[in-house]
């Protein structure tokens, strides 16, 4: 049983997996709120960027994350950190600086402690604004953050259909560099949570993903 009081889906994968796409329209379907955490890495490194901080520079790092305050936007369905009052635009924050940096932040301890309690924290900001459930896509959602969701998938697909995503998307990303960095960090590694349900979204269409994990989520006892 979960010990949260709202529901909670937990959506794990690599990059152009399909988590984004699917997490939203699962939100959507069912009138949850939708957070993005990797929006939320992405836009810590963006911020120790405009700092001129370097992933590098594990000192300069922590005493950099100690001048982010984070807060919270609903908009719609969706949940967005900005930090300091300002939230960044999805150009800022998917930029090819950025896309090349990101996992070098993310594996950091210091940041992924920085932003484990306000992610976890979502689910009463989901409250909050009245929904009763809370959809959460990432890399560490069902093993670290919510490990007892009722709810936890985990999206993959070959390296050759994430790149062609990426590309189609008018997005560089070194997709296979980037998995490396996720899978081998030792703070909350990408990984497949013990007891998920894995789904290869190379082989199904976004349509038929979205149906097969509404279909779980509606009925659990089958």
């Amino acid at each position: 049983m979960s010990k949260h009081p709202i529901t909670i889906i937990a959506i794990d994968g690599g990059a152009a997996t399909g988590k984004s796409s699917t997490s939203c329209a699962i939100a959507k379907k069912l009138e949850f709120l939708h957070v993005d955490t990797g929006a939320h890495y992405r836009t810590v490194t963006f911020a120790l960027n405009q700092a001129g901080i370097s992933p590098k520079d594990l000192d300069a790092v922590t005493e950099g994350l100690e001048t982010l305050n984070l807060g919270t936007s609903v908009k719609g369905q969706q949940a967005f950190l900005s930090i300091n009052g300002h939230e960044p635009n999805d150009s800022e924050i998917r930029s090819p600086h950025v896309n090349g940096a990101v996992a070098y932040f993310a594996a950091i301890p210091s940041v992924r402690k920085f932003l484990f309690e306000y992610q976890r924290g979502q689910v009463k900001m989901a409250q909050k604004h009245g929904f009763k459930g809370l959809v959460m896509e990432g890399r560490d959602i069902g093993s670290v953050i919510f490990p007892d969701a009722p709810f936890r998938f985990y999206l993959h697909a070959d390296a050759e259909t994430r790149s062609l995503r990426r590309k189609k998307q008018g997005q560089e990303d070194a997709i296979q560099q980037r998995d490396a960095i996720d899978t081998s960090r030792k703070e909350a590694p990408l990984k497949c949570p013990e007891g998920a349900i894995v789904v290869d979204t190379s082989e199904h269409t976004l349509e038929q993903v979205i149906a097969l994990l509404l279909q779980i989520i509606r009925n659990p006892q089958d």
